[in-house]
């Protein structure tokens, strides 16, 4: 199951997730942001990952679209942080070693 929770600031638009961001949960995701981005837009579109418990392949298919689309991520776990750092690295010639830190 997946939880979105839209909150709409001036300015920004986050998108706050809890739960499993995986199987038929993701095309909820995808119809949730396409609607509000054709409703209006927004100058930041926030992604807030902190509740998110796991991410399967489509999940990060959909994430990379929404980092595509100008999408910033909050994260807080390892894990999360992990799949936001692979989706948003740039394409380099050679394997990254990937640190995390609590801080």
């Amino acid at each position: 199951m997946l939880r979105i929770t839209v909150h709409d600031k001036p300015g920004a638009l986050t998108f706050q997730l809890e739960g499993r961001l995986a199987g038929p949960w993701v095309r909820v995701l995808q119809e949730c942001w396409q609607g509000a981005l054709t409703r209006q837009r927004q100058a930041i579109l926030r992604v807030d990952l902190t509740g998110v418990t796991s991410i399967d392949a489509a999940g990060r298919a959909c994430l990379a679209a929404l980092h595509h689309r100008g999408a910033e991520f909050i994260a807080a776990d390892c894990l999360t942080r992990a799949v936001v750092g692979e989706i948003t690295r740039p394409p380099s010639g050679g394997a990254q070693e990937g640190r995390c830190t609590d801080g």
